[in-house]
């Protein structure tokens, strides 16, 4: 991903005096130099060679002053000589990194673990809701069947057929789901214990 060059206005105009006294050509030399150098560090399979071609042109904007008193010859060659380092600079960068391609990590992801304990709580609820009895089992299923304004709708209506109000039911769920809720703990402890 190409980066934003930080050459301030004064040091751009510096570089185009460098390439050439006609302001007009010294844009068109610097539009053609940043090109080939885009090319060369594609061409090396750099990773970033938008990135690579703004820092040669800061690393010259730095030296600029200096370069246009003393430096003869051609700049571009001066820039593929920067180019050259650059390209250096990333394949120590390279050989400095791991490869994951063969990396078999040691120890399970939380992601597998979270999953596999999902699976275990859901084996434990199923479990558990097999030990309540069918009464029991069939009113804390039928309470939590339903959401938003069905579930309150739905709970009225249960509350109606069997013969209290919701607030006699809501404990009656809650003393259920209690035990469940201990039942399940207990089972996922069993599990754990067996790993």
């Amino acid at each position: 991903m190409a980066r934003d060059s930080v050459i301030p206005p004064e040091s751009f105009d510096e570089i185009l005096a460098w390439l050439n006294h006609d302001r007009d050509l010294a844009a068109s030399i610097y539009l053609q130099i940043h090109a080939d150098l885009t090319r060369i560090f594609t061409f090396n399979n750099c990773s970033d060679p938008e990135g690579l071609t703004d820092e040669a042109f800061d690393r010259l904007a730095k030296k600029i002053h200096e370069l246009r008193q003393d430096y003869e010859g051609d700049p571009r060659l001066y820039l593929y000589g920067i180019a050259r380092n650059l390209i250096k600079e990333e394949l120590k960068k390279v050989k400095n990194q791991v490869s994951l391609d063969d990396f078999e990590p040691a120890a399970k992801t939380v992601d597998e673990t979270e999953q596999e304990t999902a699976e275990m709580r859901d084996d434990c609820l199923h479990s558990c809701l097999k030990k309540l009895g069918a009464e029991k089992r069939k009113l804390i299923l039928s309470y939590y069947a339903k959401e938003k304004q069905a579930k309150i709708d739905h709970r009225a209506r249960l509350a109606m057929q069997l013969g209290t109000n919701v607030e006699t039911l809501r404990v009656r769920v809650y003393r259920i789901r209690a035990a469940l809720e201990e039942c399940v703990e207990r089972c996922i402890d069993r599990k754990a214990k067996r790993k």
